[in-house]
């Protein structure tokens, strides 16, 4: 017999059941559970890191800026820098976070600065009074960068001010990473970690 010819029966091919279909898809809402917020959370830190850099960026060249056409001294401050920042709008209404552990920082308060940027990001700084105090590597002028300009409500929390600090020399760094015995407002500080926000890394 030709082998041609023979016919060979179909096997039945054999697929997933809807009860099988329903626990595979439970199974993977639970993954999605848990790991689409920590994708979406660790977006937002690298989008909060950029900003923050900006800002930093907008200090230091408006420092040098500064530098270019004056002579710096220990009374220069951080509204002598005003002119060079780029910023939006000279915030007098918001309240803005603090560093993490503590609560808020009110820029309604005539004794306090605070610049919007066009990111969104908030600088405040104690621009009146704040000045280097000095001129040895160790004296600096300390300001806060809000990511989002917006207060959260909370001493904890993903959106955090990182504490940052300007020097004499032109360095520019946060708390965790700062010269010891760092001055401001002839106030002696040491680095620290616990001031750092989560979302901020260099």
């Amino acid at each position: 017999m030709n082998s041609e010819n023979v016919l060979v029966p179909h096997k039945r091919l054999k697929g997933f059941t809807l009860a099988e279909l329903l626990v595979c898809l439970a199974i993977l809402a639970e993954i999605a559970t848990f790991t689409i917020p920590k994708i979406l959370s660790a977006q937002q830190n690298v989008q909060y890191n950029t900003s923050a850099k900006e800002a930093i960026a907008t200090i230091a060249g408006a420092y040098n800026l500064y530098k270019s056409t004056n002579q710096v001294s220990a009374s220069t401050s951080m509204g002598d820098l005003t002119q060079y920042l780029n910023y939006v709008q000279h915030d007098i209404t918001s309240l803005v976070d603090q560093v993490p552990t503590l609560t808020s920082r009110d820029c309604s308060n005539a004794s306090y600065t605070c610049y919007r940027l066009a990111s969104g990001v908030v600088i405040w700084t104690d621009a009146s009074t704040d000045s280097f105090g000095g001129t040895n590597s160790t004296n600096a002028i300390e300001f806060y960068v809000d990511p989002d300009g917006v207060y959260g409500n909370s001493t904890s929390g993903n959106s955090k001010s990182a504490q940052l600090y300007l020097y004499y020399t032109g360095r520019v760094t946060s708390r965790a990473y700062i010269n010891s015995g760092t001055v401001v407002e002839a106030t002696s500080k040491n680095p620290s970690g616990t001031y750092e926000p989560s979302w901020f890394s260099w």
